[in-house]
């Protein structure tokens, strides 16, 4: 008799406890897009283009708010040479996929040089950067994977907040969005 009592007990308190996590779970469920979407060919996610200091046009495919923060995947546009100082992410992988035009991309210490259909990996904490080379318009597909606050973060820089800030409150603003400067850009892109 104990024993029924006992089950009876445990599957009780199980469906207590099971019952919040169900809740939880489905509420994050419903945060995800279940339907799916379509991006259009030079188009944004939300027909609002992100633009970098550094000369880059972001155009968001797949947004953060998708895939509650699973992933971030966006189109860089380039028309001038360079990219972005060498930095890390704290817990942000970050992999590139060549559309158009050339880049040299640095992760750690190796060097690559990617044209259309090469990508790069760059894992979480390795310092890395890439440049655009060559004359002409150059596209990058980017995927960080957790997406983190990436998009918020270029969002910001996008706005121009960094603009109006001192270098140290730059390094402190870039760490808050779990990001790191290490470095110069890339120089000598002569072929």
């Amino acid at each position: 008799m104990k024993r029924q009592r006992f089950f009876q007990l445990c599957l009780a308190t199980g469906a207590f406890i099971a019952s919040p996590i169900t809740l939880i779970a489905n509420s994050i469920k419903k945060i995800r897009d279940e339907k799916g979407f379509m991006v259009g060919s030079g188009k944004d996610r939300f027909d609002k283009q992100i633009t970098l200091l550094q000369g880059d046009t972001f155009f968001t495919k797949i947004s953060t708010q998708d895939t509650n923060g699973d992933l971030y995947v966006y189109e860089s546009t380039r028309l001038k040479e360079g990219g972005p100082p060498h930095h890390y992410h704290f817990s942000q992988d970050e992999w590139w996929y060549v559309l158009q035009g050339e880049f040299i991309i640095k992760v750690g210490e190796k060097t690559y040089r990617a044209k259309a259909g090469d990508s790069v990996f760059g894992p979480r904490m390795v310092p890395h950067s890439f440049a655009k080379v060559g004359e002409g318009e150059a596209k990058l597909l980017m995927i960080f994977q957790p997406a983190g606050r990436m998009e918020e973060f270029f969002q910001k820089v996008s706005e121009g907040v960094p603009n109006k800030m001192t270098e140290e409150e730059r390094a402190r603003f870039n760490e808050d969005y779990g990001t790191k400067q290490v470095g110069p850009p890339i120089g000598n892109l002569k072929r």
